[in-house]
């Protein structure tokens, strides 16, 4: 066996040959990362539900409403970019730890800016903050590294689940934290923010403490040990590793994720501000929300499974439809209408959830290990800036126009999935 395997620490050496071992380090990481997942859900929830109207009080404009989620998308994707290098380098644990406390840090942030009403500082807290939705993100690859082909998507799924369980929770304790926060002299608004920095910092100190030994040090010591047995000729085993990077599965999982996050990101920023004009309190917006971000990961696990029964082609042609069907809905439904509301936020979460899991998936399948991570960290950049972009369009669009015209425009994007992602399959690769 080559001198990179050989090389390796006893604790990872232990893996290399045994399937066995491999699938209970498989397990064990699936555990931590589930639980990770479950604190990160209710510090991702802050940004979604509130922080639009945080900014529109502070502000006092509608038309710069959009900016703080569209900063802490902005921040999401310098968080994946960095994320995903570390982890190529020296792993999942770090990065993923590393990017949650930097999350928990910027909501921190926030909660101060509220309290000496500095609207730079709540800026730049939101570009920290987003830390924390990048690593969100990033977690789901890490139940893929050592997962068997076949069972990736559901890998995928399993990781991004059991976010509902926080993500739920947390809209719904909008008025707890906000009743909180106003009894120690902070605005209601900075509620959430303050439960996120306790979720996400938390969420950190569990992968840094449990996610041992690394499964992506694991998986790629077991690729390049299977790889130098197959090709004992270093020459020709590079230009096999180059020949394993599909560049037109790249840019499936790639044109899937970014529309999608575009369209769901846009809709939703500018949801809580036109509910609250229609007379909606924050209760209301709650639930609303808490339902799209339960359809954004409670169906992962029923997903996961058509994905790998019927391809990630077929389920992106899914979502673009659901998206559709979600922004028609949203754009013509009566803004008093609790029902067609919540209705139409969860079609969005769901159509959401087709595109990421489909889109992961292709990105998983076109990549070896030597430069997943990387691969994957940069993929999740352009999915952030498409999510700043929508965050930042969408208030100006509403207030120069209205929810239904920005309601319309997303229905469209959700629509062009599908031409784009037939007109990459029929290219050459």
């Amino acid at each position: 066996m080559g001198d990179k395997v050989q090389n390796l620490p006893p604790s990872i050496l232990e893996y290399v040959n045994s399937s066995e071992k491999q699938r209970q380090l498989h397990v064990k990481t699936m555990k931590v990362v589930i639980l990770s997942q479950i604190l990160a859900g209710s510090g991702l929830a802050a940004g979604i539900t509130v922080g639009a109207l945080l900014a529109q009080d502070m502000i006092g404009s509608d038309s710069y409403a959009g900016v703080p989620t569209a900063l802490f998308t902005l921040g999401s994707a310098g968080a994946a970019f960095g994320i995903g290098r570390l982890s190529q380098r020296w792993g999942r644990r770090p990065g993923l730890a590393i990017g949650f406390i930097t999350g928990g840090l910027g909501a921190i942030g926030v909660v101060l800016s509220a309290l000496v009403d500095s609207i730079p500082l709540l800026f730049l807290s939101m570009l920290l903050y987003g830390a924390g939705t990048a690593t969100n993100l990033q977690a789901r690859y890490a139940g893929t590294d050592l997962a068997l082909p076949a069972h990736r998507a559901k890998a995928i799924s399993m990781a991004m689940v059991f976010t509902t369980f926080g993500a739920v929770a947390g809209p719904n304790l909008v008025n707890l934290t906000g009743r909180l926060t106003t009894s120690w002299g902070a605005p209601s608004l900075s509620g959430p923010f303050m439960l996120a920095a306790v979720a996400y910092i938390a969420a950190g100190l569990i992968l840094l403490i449990f996610l041992r030994p690394d499964p992506f040090i694991v998986a790629k010591a077991v690729a390049e040990g299977q790889r130098v047995k197959a090709i004992p000729n270093q020459e020709k085993l590079s230009h096999a590793q180059e020949n394993t990077i599909s560049k037109k599965g790249i840019a499936i999982g790639a044109t899937v994720m970014v529309l999608t996050q575009i369209v769901m990101i846009a809709i939703m920023t500018m949801t809580p501000v036109h509910m609250q004009h229609h007379g909606h309190g924050l209760g209301e917006v709650g639930i609303v929300i808490g339902i799209h971000v339960a359809a954004m990961y409670l169906p992962s696990l029923i997903t996961g499974v058509l994905v790998d029964k019927f391809g990630h082609i077929i389920m992106s042609y899914v979502s673009g439809f659901t998206l559709l069907l979600s922004g028609l809905l949203a754009a013509f439904a009566p803004g008093d209408s609790m029902g067609l509301l919540v209705l139409a936020l969860a079609l969005l979460g769901l159509g959401w959830n087709f595109g990421m899991i489909s889109g992961t998936a292709a990105i998983v399948d076109a990549t070896p290990q030597q430069v997943r991570a990387k691969t994957q960290g940069t993929v999740d950049v352009l999915i952030a800036l498409g999510g700043a972009s929508g965050g930042a369009l969408s208030g100006m669009v509403v207030a120069q126009s209205s929810y239904t015209t920005l309601s319309l425009a997303g229905a469209f994007l959700s629509l062009l999935l599908i031409p784009v992602v037939v007109w990459f399959r029929t290219k050459k690769a």
